[in-house]
């Protein structure tokens, strides 16, 4: 079996092995503070008892399951806490492959590479629904491409690579495709605190059986490493969802668990909205950079991501490796995310160095 491999771990190698100053501009670690509270959850766990520091409930420590079930307006048994949203959104899609509903995925194009590759780690095929220019996906393509052989359609909102925020009536509308074909919705909201347009809607914000949403406090508190995430499941699709991720995992982090339940019930929302102003900062220095550079660009409505296009420069490996070479700023090829992006560059806005790396771009280009 070949697995389609993704690209991220091959550029950030290069960067550092490059033999210059390199701006990282590939990895989505947000570089700004967790909140006060995680480091003080994790000082308190550390003066637990022993018995403390053993296996947690498969599942997730109950209190931390009945605190996201509060937020998200579930019921707790339909919450399971996974090693972050990769290990969700695969026990996601299986549980939609395993219904026997059909061995097809439908994903977007562009496309976050590690849906593809799930998909053919779980025995799946691929089909592609092209989202538009301003990285909106239409439904009625949706609908379009569907079929019989439909198990699951997955979204990313907002949206990695293009920034796009999904409206509440395209969620509705791509709940009711999967409920015409009797598929799975998988919707992935990882960055629902990065909306910077106010539009995002959750696809829990339409009653159904068949939808699961995926999320992460990866991004949320800027602790990619502590790999807490969580699916939100229908009932019936529930409990094998943990019986898989019990035999994958047999548990997750205890210590990252506690310490991000201390997070959640303590962080004040001012906290999210001063890294989404931070955020929106950026884009303006990095598009106005791009702007003087004649490169057309993606202005996002959320996520950390700006797409840009330079003329005679596509997105490929071999040029992405270039500019690190060149100029020392080290993004993503577009061909990563699919075919109607391959003419395009991804660059995440999570280094306090965006400004530099703007004006290198700038000089180089403009």
């Amino acid at each position: 079996m070949e697995y389609e491999t993704p690209l991220f771990f091959h550029v950030m190698r290069y960067a550092v092995r490059a033999d210059r100053d390199v701006i990282d501009m590939v990895s989505g670690n947000p570089d700004w503070e967790p909140p006060e509270a995680l480091r003080e959850g994790l000082r308190e766990y550390a003066d637990l008892e022993s018995s403390e520091f053993q296996y947690p409930p498969s599942d997730g420590l109950l209190e931390l399951r009945e605190e996201i079930a509060a937020r998200r307006g579930v019921d707790r048994d339909q919450v399971v806490v996974t090693n972050g949203a990769g290990e969700a959104n695969y026990l996601a899609m299986a549980r939609a492959l395993e219904r026997d509903r059909g061995s097809e995925v439908l994903l977007t194009d562009p496309v976050y590479p590690y849906y593809p590759g799930k998909t053919t780690l779980l025995g799946g095929s691929q089909r592609f629904v092209a989202a538009g220019e301003d990285g909106q996906l239409d439904p009625e393509r949706v609908r379009e491409a569907a079929s019989t052989d439909t198990s699951c359609l997955v979204v990313n909102t907002p949206n990695n690579p293009t920034g796009a925020v999904y409206p509440e009536e395209t969620m509705r509308e791509l709940v009711a495709v999967a409920e015409e074909y009797d598929a799975i919705l998988l919707s992935d909201e990882v960055y629902d605190h990065y909306d910077l347009s106010g539009t995002f809607a959750s696809a829990l914000g339409v009653e159904s059986e068949n939808r699961i949403v995926t999320d992460s406090v990866s991004k949320t508190l800027a602790i990619t490493g502590f790999r807490v995430g969580y699916a939100v499941f229908p009932h019936d699709l529930a409990e094998e969802a943990k019986s898989r991720h019990m035999l994958i995992n047999v548990a997750g982090s205890r210590p990252a668990q506690y310490a991000v339940l201390d997070a959640l019930r303590e962080t004040d929302p001012a906290y999210h909205e001063a890294n989404r102003e931070l955020l929106a900062e950026r884009v303006e220095t990095f598009t106005g950079a791009l702007e003087a550079a004649g490169a057309e660009y993606t202005r996002p409505d959320g996520a950390f991501y700006v797409m840009a296009r330079f003329e005679g420069y596509p997105g490929t490996l071999e040029n992405v490796e270039a500019l690190i070479d060149d100029i020392g700023v080290a993004g993503m090829p577009g061909e990563a995310f699919g075919d109607s992006r391959s003419d395009w560059l991804r660059f995440a806005l999570v280094t306090p160095r965006v400004e530099e790396a703007a004006e290198r771009l700038a000089e180089r280009f403009g």
